[in-house]
């Protein structure tokens, strides 16, 4: 296959999920406005309006919390090594006919995302294998993070999209000129996906320890979105908070 796969045509949204985060333990049952994290992150895929949602879990407790709030989930291996490989085998088990044509990789810890950002992954899909999102960097703070990764792009002059280069940690492209903030979320061509998970890690992927350079450097080609705002990623205690106060409606 190529990069010329025509638009999706029944896509369906994967939310993979698991209780053993290193840096907070049992994050998606976590608390954000009154619900449990994974609830909020179902809810923004759910008002995207653009595709079935599944949450693809790697415990029961997340199964059940799911399906208690209305949604879709199903349970798969919990020693799965990445959230890739989590929603691939979802995939396999809700839609072994290869029914659904695209996939979005919705991490399930964004419980602010903008909904419509979901589309636009969507959007961008067309003509390439991979796509993802990516947001101006506002303040050197933001663009010397190492947590913050980068996405270098070839974007033409006043474009709102282009095609990504390379992904690092570090502060990347050198001199003037904007920085981008890469949101981990992604669409996928069916086939891109398959190819991606039956893949070994590579070696720029291990450096930078990024697993979408695992696809560049196997020759997949990666689309990228500029949107106006970058969600809550909840990794920490001061994340939670920060997530469950901008929900809540508080300043």
């Amino acid at each position: 296959m190529s990069g010329t796969d025509t638009g999706a045509k029944n896509p369906i949204i994967l939310i993979p999920a698991r209780m053993a985060s290193m840096r907070l333990p049992n994050k998606p049952m976590a608390s954000v406005a009154g619900q449990p994290m994974i609830v909020q992150v179902w809810k923004r895929a759910m008002e995207a309006d653009c595709a079935r949602v599944v949450v693809a879990a790697a415990e029961q407790e997340i199964v059940e919390a799911v399906s208690d709030a209305g949604g879709e989930a199903i349970l798969t291996d919990p020693d799965l090594p990445s959230g890739s490989d989590r929603i691939h085998q979802a995939l396999m088990r809700v839609d072994g006919e290869g029914a659904h044509d695209a996939i979005i990789n919705l991490q399930g810890d964004l419980p602010n995302l903008d909904p419509k950002h979901v589309q636009t992954v969507l959007d961008i899909l067309p003509g390439f294998h991979i796509s993802t999102l990516v947001a101006e960097i506002s303040s050197p703070e933001e663009r010397d993070n190492p947590n913050v990764v980068k996405a270098v792009l070839s974007m033409a002059p006043g474009a709102t999209s282009g095609r990504a280069l390379y992904f690092s940690r570090a502060a990347v492209p050198t001199g003037e000129g904007v920085h981008y903030h890469h949101i981990g979320i992604y669409g996928y061509q069916r086939w891109a996906l398959e190819k991606f998970v039956s893949l070994a890690p590579s070696p720029l992927e291990k450096r930078e320890r990024l697993e979408q350079l695992r696809a560049l450097e196997a020759g997949m080609n990666i689309s990228a979105a500029c949107v106006e705002t970058v969600p809550v990623g909840v990794d920490t205690q001061a994340d939670l908070e920060l997530a469950d106060r901008l929900l809540s409606g508080q300043n």
